[in-house]
């Protein structure tokens, strides 16, 4: 099995409000209303708070982050993202 598939037997590895920058970019898969498909939503380094948590599949955590410059919330994966101090 997989690290991923185990990801919800921890605790979220990112907390309510905590400050965090994208490692990678975000284009629009299909799920983000109002943009093409393949659309930049976010880019590497852009900088944003979690606003939610919630899972997926039961298998992993997704956080709703809200993206400053842009104004976006996009769902990431703890992969994506990365703790500011």
């Amino acid at each position: 099995m997989a690290l991923d598939e185990l990801e919800l037997d921890l605790p979220p590895a990112f907390e309510m409000e905590e400050k965090v920058r994208l490692r990678k970019l975000i284009r629009n898969d299909g799920t983000f209303p109002g943009r093409e498909v393949g659309e930049v939503l976010a880019k590497k380094g852009d900088i944003g708070y979690v606003i939610g948590i919630g899972t997926y599949l039961q298998s992993y955590y997704i956080y709703a982050v809200h993206f400053i410059n842009s104004g976006f919330i996009i769902g990431c994966r703890k992969k994506e993202l990365e703790v500011i101090d």
